[in-house]
């Protein structure tokens, strides 16, 4: 019920009013969504409230012009306390570009797939006319998740009323909803999430003060994403058209900002947490070149004659970070094992 509880704390717009839903019996917002209670009490909200005002105080303190020899790391609640991490997703996750898919997952019309960023559920389809849609996984009606996994349907059904939606997100069927005074069947379609691809890959972007069709979000992507370095990620070695070839995941038990300062540590870790690695790459070469979102680390590798045990070491290395969490790795030429 994570996702339910999110849902309606941070974007009450998602459902309509609970009246209209009540048939022959009303329910409280408790017995919809059986949360806590004391989540909502107004202590509870009055400590959140001073929380996330203790963090943007320490958030606002931070100088990014301060020089590095003065500089500090960040205090540890930054990593460890649930309210600094609910305001992080409010305010870096749910309002950028998050890379979720590819397009490959949805390739044809009727392909769908959905996923989960931070709290909120949300699927990715093709309609009828193949263009390409992103909605919150939720039912207009009790919020119940409308599809799971991956695969092709021509609409998505609720399982718990058999509300029924388009794959272009209208509301075509609202069982027993007949008789109720001023409900418009063309106000409850299913909430849209800004969608863009990016070559291979399928972003979305929670902010919905800003709501556009996936081919005008594609332009947005070069903008707000990528900047001034969109150029220089294409010439650079990183082919977009690159087909999907396959997955892997690793559960990393740590705060996502622990992992994006390894990523992003230049280098430092490679020659003791990386000796292979390390003896392949001339760390003398190594250089980093800071865009707006944008973080590109580069470094030439050893001679190709000089080392013979490496298949999977080129000419040069490139790590591109794009903010907040999405990361490139790129060898510019392999070389074979020698027999």
């Amino acid at each position: 019920m994570e996702v339910l509880r999110s849902s309606i704390l941070g974007s009450q717009q998602l459902f309509p009013p609970l009246k209209l839903y009540s048939f022959k019996t009303r329910f409280s917002l408790s017995k919809l969504i059986p949360f806590s209670s004391s989540l909502s009490s107004s202590s509870s909200l009055s400590s959140l409230r001073e929380d996330r005002g203790k963090f943007r105080s320490l958030i606002e303190s931070f100088d990014p012009k301060t020089p590095l020899e003065e500089a500090f790391t960040p205090p540890s609640s930054w990593y460890t306390d649930p309210s600094f991490y609910a305001l992080e997703l409010e305010k870096v996750f749910y309002k950028g570009w998050q890379a979720v898919g590819y397009v490959e997952q949805v390739k044809s019309s009727h392909d769908f797939f959905t996923g989960r960023l931070g709290s909120v559920q949300f699927v990715i389809c093709r309609d009828a006319n193949g263009d390409l849609r992103a909605f919150h996984n939720v039912c207009r009606h009790h919020a119940s998740l409308l599809a799971s996994g991956c695969g092709q349907k021509s609409c998505f059904v609720c399982p718990y009323h058999a509300w029924t939606y388009g794959l272009d997100g209208r509301l075509l069927k609202a069982t027993r909803i007949s008789g109720i005074q001023k409900f418009n069947v063309h106000d409850y379609g299913l909430q849209p999430i800004n969608v863009a691809t990016l070559g291979p890959f399928v972003l979305i972007n929670m902010d919905s003060s800003n709501t556009n069709s996936a081919n005008e979000n594609c332009k947005r992507v070069a903008e707000e994403w990528l900047g001034s370095c969109s150029e220089i990620l294409s010439t650079n070695g990183v082919d977009l058209s690159l087909p999907h070839v396959a997955r892997r995941e690793y559960s990393i038990n740590c705060n996502w900002k622990v992992f994006c300062d390894n990523y992003l540590d230049g280098g430092y870790h490679v020659p003791y947490a990386h000796a292979a690695l390390a003896s392949g790459l001339n760390l003398q070469t190594y250089s980093i070149d800071i865009f707006e979102k944008v973080s590109i680390q580069t470094c030439e590798g050893i001679q190709e004659g000089s080392k013979k045990d490496f298949d999977r070491l080129g000419s040069k290395a490139m790590y591109a970070f794009i903010y907040p969490n999405f990361m490139i790795n790129r060898m510019t030429k392999l070389l074979l094992k020698e027999a």
